[in-house]
């Protein structure tokens, strides 16, 4: 039997009623994973559409009360995120309605939200060019009237190690002075056909696919200045990763590693370098990770503002 009910009828809230099994506060409650569209400007003024994975929370200070009113914060963000593009202030304004639609519940607000921003990179030495897409997330709280913003990207670059390039080297050496005993006369046309051998190069040093993890608080209240800081990034290092390649971009791309021989620890410190002279950075955390081809853990290297 259909059972009509009139729109005026109000449906119970148990969320909102006190209970007498609820007695403590939480650090948050919230929900997680909310499916969503988000327009991103990285800065570039290239405002791109993609969809985002959101979490939103708020903390519960009311001993008393059951829970939170959960459809509240998901039709904040629906609205806030579909309306406009990210910018920070928008997102400290989108907390401070969290914090209104729970006012006696919660003094604490909490958003994360997780993306790809695909950027078009060109080649190194073709006229070819192809997409990157940049993992992002943006984390805020606000927390009696304290905002705090971090955004967290990675950086993939490509890492030959140092100590390798060296015993590389020496054995290339060993082999020439095998090849070519002192006494015999060289000939230049000899020695550089026998360099374009196998047997001319015969150790190569080892290198990996690498991971810079950039956290970082910005300075101002508009759009991310992302994009720039992540080119600044990618020269500081000399070899982040490629998209389309031909022949002579690979041989462009190993001539890079080979002038930019890099320890972890190397590539903590010119991204360091780097973020310490930019000024639309109020505080950042470096994560490096060569993930080795020599063995099968990685060497990794951490880096903060310096205070």
């Amino acid at each position: 039997m259909y059972i009509h009910e009139s729109p005026t009828r109000l449906l119970p809230d148990v969320a909102s009623q006190d209970h007498a099994l609820a007695l403590g506060t939480l650090e948050w409650v919230g929900m997680d994973g909310m499916e969503m569209p988000v327009a991103f400007d990285a800065g570039d003024g290239d405002v791109r559409s993609t969809g985002a994975r959101v979490g939103a929370f708020v903390n519960l200070v009311k001993a008393e009360a059951r829970g939170i009113h959960m459809s509240r914060l998901y039709l904040l963000v629906s609205e806030a995120l579909g309306a406009r593009p990210l910018t920070i202030a928008g997102v400290r304004t989108l907390l401070e309605a969290f914090l209104a639609s729970h006012e006696g519940l919660s003094d604490h607000a909490r958003i994360t939200i997780g993306f790809e921003h695909l950027v078009r990179r060109p080649a190194l030495r073709s006229e070819n060019s192809g997409w990157r897409a940049y993992p992002i997330t943006v984390e805020a709280t606000l927390s009696q009237g304290a905002f705090r913003l971090e955004i967290t990207t990675d950086v993939v670059y490509s890492s030959t190690c140092p100590a390798s390039a060296a015993l590389s080297r020496q054995l290339i050496q060993d082999n020439f002075a095998s090849a070519f005993s002192s006494g015999q006369p060289l000939d230049r046309d000899t020695v550089l056909a026998w360099l374009g051998t196998e047997k001319g190069v015969l150790a190569t040093p080892h290198a990996q696919r690498s991971t810079a993890t950039l956290r970082l608080c910005p300075v101002g209240e508009g759009v991310f200045p992302l994009i720039g800081l992540i080119d600044q990034v990618e020269n500081a290092l000399g070899t982040p990763v490629q998209t389309a390649v031909k022949r002579a971009d690979e041989q462009a791309f190993a001539l890079a590693n080979g002038q930019n021989l890099m320890f972890c620890e190397d590539a903590a410190r010119r991204i360091q370098k780097t973020l310490e002279a930019a000024p639309d950075v109020a505080d950042y955390h470096i994560r490096v990770a060569h993930h080795e081809s020599l063995h099968p853990h990685d060497a990794v290297a951490f880096a903060r503002k310096a205070r």
